[in-house]
């Protein structure tokens, strides 16, 4: 079976000619994982990358107190620990998969046999790379210097630019999010968060109807995010 398509949307592969991507795909192998299971701790040794199939996973942190924080929530489509395909460091989160998931699997020495063979595509390969270290400076940015209003507005255009399907109304963001998984990701307290939903709300920014977010001006939230 051909997964090329789902490594089209690996920001790592997404440059790679369709003969490549092929190559490719014969090495991705394919995992299914329950939920609450997880795949692997900050400080693990990482050896894979993952596709997500199908289901979601969440990429986070965890102190030894218990507190959790949410970096990512992803789906299908959106893929983790690609750096474990380039070096023999430890993992620098943890997975924890949310619903019933199907992954595709890449070893690390399934990768490197594939270099082998087709070294003309690490110029490709590098320049991928880059845009994700730009991409991972950007956040860790946005949760350092950007206050809270704008930092639920970037995520909430991130969300919908990931996840989002446009309707009538605007882009809803698919799955739902509670306002718990909301704050984690902006590494807001869920007050905080609540506080600015209502302001947007108020605003005819978004709406918010039975757990679905919606955004009513994207445009406007984009000013909110400046």
């Amino acid at each position: 079976m051909s997964y090329s398509d789902s490594l089209t949307q690996v920001p790592l592969f997404s440059s790679l000619e369709p003969q490549d991507l092929e190559r490719l795909s014969s090495r991705l192998r394919p995992l299914h994982v329950l939920p609450g299971q997880v795949l692997f701790h900050r400080g693990d040794v990482g050896t894979d990358l993952y596709v997500i199939h199908s289901g979601e996973v969440t990429i986070g942190l965890s102190a030894p107190d218990g507190k959790e924080v949410s970096l990512a929530l992803l789906t299908q489509g959106d893929s983790f620990g690609e750096l474990a395909l380039l070096d023999d460091a430890p993992r620098s989160t943890d997975a924890v998969v949310r619903s019933e998931t199907v992954l595709l699997r890449l070893h690390r020495e399934a990768f490197q046999s594939f270099l082998q063979e087709r070294p003309q595509v690490l110029p490709v390969l590098l320049a991928d790379l880059s845009r994700l270290v730009r991409r991972i400076t950007r956040t860790i940015h946005d949760t350092n210097f950007l206050d809270a209003r704008a930092r639920l507005a970037r995520v909430l255009l991130d969300l919908a630019q990931s996840r989002g399907e446009s309707g009538p109304e605007g882009v809803a963001i698919s799955p739902r999010l509670t306002q718990s998984d909301l704050a984690s990701l902006c590494n807001l307290t869920r007050e905080s968060t609540n506080r600015w939903l209502r302001f947007f709300t108020r605003e005819k920014l978004l709406s918010v109807e039975g757990g679905v977010i919606t955004l009513l001006e994207p445009d406007g939230l984009r000013l909110m995010a400046d």
